[in-house]
């Protein structure tokens, strides 16, 4: 169990120098998934002394479970990802889909304001991208989060958890360069059972954290 985001950031960070022999500074930015994973993303940007950006891609819940990913979208089609399986065991409409679709994309696009404060985001082409967030369940928003980056045609995509499903774990392979995670526990329900210190993270924090890593 993890003391709190930080100290998973830390210990995350640690792994990927040990396992990573090729990560320069100029040439690596860390993105971070709001809001949690901006927390953990600043301690591994910090220890790797690169550049850290946030990425914001949200999952789709099924109809009266907010908790259960069946889905998650970014800002560009490409990076749509939909549990197909899952949506026909829960037989679940195209019209839900569609409108949900629509309306998570409305967010992203406030969200990208919202913390960006009108400035660019970081160019990744030719970058090694390492993709953060403080754990995955069904890994629905990290799969979504890397179809994103590879439009922007970066050297290599690494995903870095510090837990995550084992499930999940198989999932995400194809989807990144390299997975790195420090835990993958048999019984997984959600990510804040590996935390002691859990806290909601405030929009205001993940700003805070993007402007002073600058």
């Amino acid at each position: 169990m993890f003391k709190d985001r930080v100290q998973a950031g830390q210990l995350l960070a640690q792994k990927l120098i040990g396992e990573e022999k090729d990560l320069p500074a100029g040439q690596t930015v860390v993105l971070g998934i709001p809001r949690g994973g901006v927390v953990v993303a600043f301690q591994v940007a910090k220890f790797l002394g690169c550049l850290l950006d946030v990425i914001v891609v949200k999952k789709i819940a099924a109809p009266g479970q907010e908790e259960l990913a069946i889905g998650a979208v970014g800002e560009t089609e490409s990076a749509e990802y939909l549990d197909e399986k899952l949506i026909a065991e829960l037989q679940i409409d195209k019209e839900y889909l569609s409108e949900e679709i629509k309306r998570k994309k409305e967010e992203i696009k406030r969200r990208e304001r919202l913390f960006r404060r009108e400035k660019s985001a970081l160019a990744l082409k030719g970058k090694t991208v390492i993709i953060v967030d403080d754990g995955a369940a069904t890994g629905a928003t990290v799969i979504a989060a890397c179809r994103e980056v590879w439009q922007t045609e970066p050297k290599k995509v690494i995903v870095a958890l510090p837990v995550l499903a084992k499930d999940t774990l198989r999932k995400l392979e194809p989807e990144a360069d390299e997975v790195i995670f420090l835990k993958t526990p048999l019984m997984f329900f959600a990510v804040g059972q590996f935390y002691q210190d859990f806290p909601q993270v405030s929009d205001e924090e993940v700003i805070q954290l993007l402007t002073s890593s600058v």
